[in-house]
């Protein structure tokens, strides 16, 4: 029996919990689920964003699948007390260096998206962020009031690994990789693109390209189909995975995955945040978590066949014209999520 580390978290996240859990139990999987406390549910319980027993948890667990946390009510909180201060704790504790965020568009869905049809349908990539270090994590760190200070750090044994990864990932795909820097004016960023140019020598396969991070954020609503996989450090990866996520209409069918060395379990989440403005209101749309579950799946359990059976569901109620909200429809989140079992349960009984 695999144990998986489940954190609710805030806002709509036990609602969108609750409907993957609905879906999950349709392939009929040995799982044992644990819940745990993360983010503003922990700190009202605990008086920490990330308490000691979630800590130890997650660790004995095999995977662990997050909601999302955060609310406005925390946000005078001293910045060590805050909810994102946990996640970030989260994944420094799983040491998740590599964060997997797809951005595809459903055929059924281009429509959608603030850019035209034409120029966002077929689109498919993957953005490859390193999550443990950069400006997130870097020292000196401080705010004396009159100065600010942040400090991009990246060490050559850093940037290999998650270019390494990034290469993998590639291979597996079209073999094509665009690593994204500030080489032009950051000192670190030279290192970045010289520490993967030198990894490349082990991938003769993929293309390598490099593009200056303010080019690769026009490009990508210019000709987002030029992308395959693109890799790149903390902070860059954090804004252009959020807008490679607009180009599919919603933000709230966004997946992602958070690796480290395979040590540690993978931390699943989807990208969007709490959403306390439609929380207990039934609007919230589950997709994204779903789909998190599904590269669970895949890149924990190397259940491959599982994991399409979820992707595959999702792909045909959005092809019925099921829908939340954010997506121009009509549905519930329990409506999804109920409609998503029912393919799931019907794709696993063809398949069995």
């Amino acid at each position: 029996m695999k144990k998986i580390a489940l954190i609710p978290g805030d806002g709509i996240g036990p609602e969108i919990t609750k409907e993957t859990l609905k879906v999950l139990a349709k392939l009929d999987l040995n799982f044992e689920y644990v819940e745990y406390a993360l983010g503003g549910v922990a700190i009202d319980k605990f008086n920490s964003p990330f308490p000691e027993e979630t800590k130890e948890g997650v660790k004995k667990a095999d995977a662990v699948l997050m909601a999302a946390i955060g609310g406005p009510k925390y946000d005078n909180l001293p910045r060590e007390m805050r909810p994102e201060t946990g996640l970030l704790a989260l994944r420094q504790e799983l040491k998740t260096f590599a964060n997997i965020r797809p951005a595809m568009v459903f055929d059924s869905l281009a429509k959608l998206s603030t850019l035209k049809e034409e120029v966002v349908k077929g689109t498919d990539i993957v953005v490859i962020r390193e999550l443990t270090g950069g400006i997130y994590f870097g020292k000196p760190s401080s705010n004396d009031g009159f100065t600010g200070i942040n400090t991009m750090i990246y060490t050559k044994p850093e940037v290999q690994r998650i270019a390494k990864v990034a290469f993998e990932f590639a291979q597996k795909r079209d073999k094509r990789l665009c690593s994204v820097d500030k080489a032009n004016v950051l000192n670190v960023s030279q290192l970045w693109r010289d520490s993967v140019i030198e990894t490349a020598k082990a991938y003769p396969d993929v293309e390598l390209t490099h593009m200056y991070v303010d080019n690769a954020a026009m490009q990508l609503i210019k000709n987002p189909k030029q992308f395959d996989v693109i890799v790149t450090g903390n902070l860059f990866g954090d804004i252009l995975s959020d807008e490679a996520s607009m180009l599919t209409g919603s933000i709230g069918l966004l997946p992602s995955a958070s690796l480290g060395d395979g040590s540690l379990p993978g931390l699943y989440e989807p990208v969007h945040g709490s959403a306390p403005d439609i929380a207990g209101q039934g609007k919230a749309n589950p997709m994204a978590m779903i789909l998190s579950a599904a590269m669970m799946l895949r890149y924990s359990f190397s259940m491959e066949k599982e994991a399409r059976i979820l992707e595959a569901a999702i792909q045909a109620v959005l092809d019925r014209g099921i829908m939340t909200a954010d997506l121009g429809g009509k549905a519930s989140t329990v409506e999804i999520g109920d409609a998503l079992a029912n393919e799931v349960e019907k794709m696993s009984t063809v398949s069995a």
